[in-house]
């Protein structure tokens, strides 16, 4: 099976199969091989050939993200050694080229040595990759103010699905190639005939990641504005153009216990007024999880009590305004809130934030009987409609007996749930795949998106007319047709005719069965988050991300 052209490294023993058949999120899906190219060039020969004999493609940097789209039954290509990761700083045009293997914690410490930074700060910095970034449209904490990656990539390089190596860059058309016909002769007129509708029908949130991003397009003119977000299903990126700014030399910040989660709706407006770099909440669905771990903690009692954690920060150049604006937010939230906390610089402010990292040790040690399921991690609503959603969460878990931890960005409307099923309870699958159902019409109902930062994956492509109505749908459609005709890149992923959400799980009696060993490394390196462990590493030493004391 392996490709004859291909320069790179293949496997397609039972033991690397196995390794690659999970990622970060709640799916095993076993691929045909592992190809782990160390050149473009290598991606080149393997896209044609994948394009001549019809096999699917799964792009595939570090495997964090949490719904699917780094699993498949085709081949996975691998994309973490990738000309050895480049990183080249220009300092004064604020620009980073970088390969796309170059992880974002990589890009941060390269650029911080000038003085300069890409600003979006996923909790994955450490191992995403500058590719699987820009395939998601990553957002973090900082987003509320900065936005997600897209408006920080300037190009990219990329491997279309004919084989073709082009450049995607801003303001620039595409030169002649395969591609550029399709996109000019079946797409762009079409989605110009329909900006009203898409106008109309799009969720009315601060960040979505569902579907492809025509609003994005329509307004830049770049198709490197389809391709963020697309989940390595309309190419496959080779290297990207960083666009950086200056580090902002002054923080400060505060934490916020709030006496009801309710009021998030609220007191988050008025903040959002004051241009916090960071605005953060954790529910007391999380506080209650993590009681333990605050009781430790100073002032742990106060925490215990609220309704929700609110957690928020400025930075800038100028100590007067900033120290003004830390003011008026305590303004806002004292009478909401049974204590707030102030920090007025970064060891203040990062003791404050250290409740939020409560939750990592305490997932890790789940017994087998839970797992932390990430099924309705991503839904993003309108910031006024936050306690709703949170609220109806919480009820439709609590009827179903699961469950939920929730927290994430206030500032978005963005809430990451983690449902906690007993997996050895019959009908557990039914009862999230209920849940599923009733929340994803939850966040519809409240003109939300299922997928605010993550994607759509496998998790959520058939909820796309949900969200979007039919004709919109079809523009997505027609957009992958135009980028990849013969539907080998990442098929099943954003674009479903066959939506089967809560199948092919990694846990449960009906997973697919592969080594014993390799199984236990793989839940190792989930508990631990291991992202940055080479998977050829652990399909020959399993032991790796053990502690061996």
């Amino acid at each position: 099976m392996k490709p004859p052209a291909f320069s790179g490294l293949w496997r397609d023993d039972d033991r690397a199969r196995a390794a690659y058949s999970e990622g970060a999120g709640i799916y095993r899906i076993v691929p045909r091989a592992v190809a782990v190219p160390s050149t473009t060039r290598a991606v080149v020969e393997l896209v044609r050939w994948a394009a001549d004999a019809n096999i699917p493609l799964v792009p595939r940097g570090a495997g964090s993200g949490m719904p699917g789209g780094n699993v498949g039954d085709g081949v996975i290509l691998d994309l973490t050694a990738l000309d050895g990761a480049p990183i080249v700083v220009q300092r004064e045009a604020c620009l980073a080229p970088v390969g796309a293997a170059t992880t974002l914690g990589d890009l941060r410490t390269a650029a911080a040595s000038h003085g300069l930074r890409m600003p979006v700060d996923p909790s994955s910095e450490r191992w995403v990759t500058s590719g699987g970034a820009v395939g998601t449209n990553a957002a973090g904490t900082r987003t509320v103010k900065y936005g997600p990656v897209r408006r920080w990539v300037q190009g990219v390089t990329m491997v279309t699905a004919d084989g073709e190596l082009v450049e995607l860059e801003r303001g620039r058309p595409l030169a002649d190639c395969r591609l550029r016909e399709r996109v000019e002769t079946d797409l762009v007129e079409q989605l110009r005939l329909a900006r009203w509708r898409l106008a109309s029908n799009a969720p009315k949130v601060r960040k979505n990641t569902a579907g492809y991003a025509l609003e994005a397009f329509l307004e830049s003119g770049d198709l490197v504005d389809l391709v963020i977000g697309a989940e390595g299903t309309l190419g496959v990126v080779t290297s990207v153009r960083w666009r950086l700014e200056p580090i902002p030399p002054i923080r400060v910040g505060l934490r916020a216990a709030l006496r009801d989660a309710r009021r998030l709706s609220h007191v988050v407006p008025a903040l959002l007024e004051l241009g916090p770099s960071r605005l953060e909440f954790l529910d007391a669905t999380f506080l209650r999880f993590v009681e333990d771990e605050l009781k430790n903690m100073s002032r742990g009692d106060r925490l215990i009590q609220a309704g929700a954690i609110l957690m928020v920060e400025f930075e800038g150049t100028d100590r007067p305004r900033l120290t003004g604006d830390l003011e008026r937010a305590v303004g806002v939230l004292r009478p909401e809130s049974l204590e707030v906390a102030v920090g007025q610089d970064d060891a203040e402010i990062e003791s404050l934030w250290a409740v939020r990292h409560a939750a990592s040790p305490k997932l890790a040690a789940l017994g087998v009987e839970r797992r932390s399921l990430q099924v309705i991690e991503d839904g993003c609503v309108p910031v006024a409609r936050l306690g709703d959603y949170l609220a109806g969460v919480s009820a439709i878990a609590g009827q179903r007996g699961v469950p939920v931890v929730m927290f994430g960005h206030a500032g978005d409307g963005n809430v990451h749930a983690n449902l906690l099923p007993d997996v050895t309870r019959a009908g557990w699958e039914q009862r999230v795949e209920a849940i599923f159902d009733d929340v994803s019409q939850l966040v519809v109902a409240l003109g939300g998106t299922p997928s605010g930062e993550h994607g759509d994956g496998r998790l959520r492509p058939g909820l796309l007319e949900r969200v979007f109505g039919f004709e919109v749908a079809q523009l997505f459609r027609r957009v992958k047709r135009a980028f990849d005709p013969a539907g080998i890149l990442n098929p099943g992923v954003k674009i479903t005719d066959r939506a089967e959400p809560i199948r092919s799980l990694k846990v449960g009696v009906s997973a697919a069965p592969i080594p014993a060993d390799i199984e236990a490394g793989l839940r190792r390196l989930e508990r631990q988050a291991g992202y940055s462990a080479a998977r050829l590493s652990l399909a020959d030493d399993p032991l790796i991300g053990a502690d061996r004391g």
